[in-house]
């Protein structure tokens, strides 16, 4: 939105240029007119109204909502672009009454981090232009079967999806000796479906024998990932927001147990695991504020703008719980700072 001037400013200036041309001075017409521009440019400067919507407070998506939101402050200036963010605390319901607030506010862009968010996003509305970010799949997200790419419409974001086959080559390379990897995740969460599915495929193909441990909710996660304990050589869990706010409970039941947890990403492995391949969630947030500059300056169509993904990823490790199981990393690892 354009925040303009108020009538009243604009008869006020008629007002005052009135009254100087009745004294009849050519120079303070001229200087009268000269106010008159300035104060009408300055009060058509564009403030740019950004809704955001976060699915739940977590170090990987507060990153990518703050990379987001720096790099539309460095593009428009702090006056420039106003922010309302708001966090559904983890209830899809929550992010569908957030993205209709946003809608009658009339925003100019909103930003859906997080799957939830996205497709709460998708249903609210077909006109302000929706970037995502923090989510893996579209396709599968969206309900796109035929999906290239490009969501096209009013949608486009950023993907946080690490090399799939990558990572199930990681628990080959830090557990050559393991057999039976445990594939535990949040079923509601379609991307972490479409996670486990694939890394299940490359492990097979690694030779491993894999078996599902889905769980509804934090409310029977405890009881899942007790049995996947009990029953795998090393667990396997994807970039799946349920698994990222309960990671405690997690590290509590296969720490003790002594099963390695290798996690699809930073925040996730900081929490409860032994390795992942990471993305930066500031730079992925960064990239996608960078989209959203383009779209409100009206340099990019939302409808025409591919999804984009993370440029480069790093082979990370918790030392903590590593040291603590015995888990040696090769040199080619950073640590997680904590």
């Amino acid at each position: 939105m354009k925040k303009t001037a108020k009538i009243f400013s604009f008869v006020l200036a008629g007002a005052m240029a009135a009254a100087v041309t009745g004294c009849g001075s050519g120079t303070n017409e001229t200087t009268a007119a000269a106010a008159d521009t300035s104060k009408e440019a300055e009060g058509s400067k564009e403030v740019y109204q950004v809704g955001i919507c976060q699915l739940v407070q977590h170090v990987a998506l507060d990153a990518a909502t703050r990379g987001f939101k720096d790099a539309l402050v460095e593009t428009f200036g702090e006056d420039g672009v106003e922010f309302d963010e708001q966090n559904a605390q983890g209830d899809s319901n929550t992010c569908s009454t957030i993205i209709n607030s946003f809608v009658s506010e009339g925003v100019d862009l909103i930003l859906a981090n997080a799957t939830a968010s996205l497709q709460a996003a998708q249903a609210g509305t077909n006109e302000i232009p929706v970037l995502g970010t923090s989510v893996t799949e579209y396709g599968v997200a969206l309900g796109i079967s035929d999906f290239n790419g490009t969501v096209g419409g009013n949608i486009s974001g950023t993907s946080d999806l690490a090399p799939l086959d990558e990572q199930a080559a990681m628990i080959k390379e830090l557990f050559p000796d393991k057999k039976n990897v445990g594939l535990l995740y949040c079923s509601a969460e379609p991307n972490s479906q479409y996670q486990v599915d694939t890394v299940k495929l490359a492990l097979e193909e690694l030779g491993y024998t894999c078996e599902y441990y889905a769980f509804s909710d934090s409310n029977d996660l405890s009881t899942i990932a007790t049995n996947a304990a009990s029953a795998s050589d090393v667990i396997y869990v994807p970039t799946d927001n349920t698994v990222a706010s309960n990671t405690e409970i997690i590290n509590n039941i296969c720490q003790p147990a002594g099963v390695p947890v290798v996690a699809g990403e930073e925040g996730i492995c900081a929490g409860c695991g032994v390795a992942t391949l990471s993305i930066s969630y500031y730079d992925l947030g960064t990239a996608t504020g960078k989209m959203a500059a383009k779209i409100l300056s009206g340099e990019a169509n939302v409808s025409e703008m591919p999804i984009e993904y993370a440029p480069q990823f790093t082979k990370k490790y918790n030392k903590n719980i590593c040291d603590a199981l015995g888990v040696a990393v090769p040199d080619d690892y950073e640590a997680i700072e904590e």
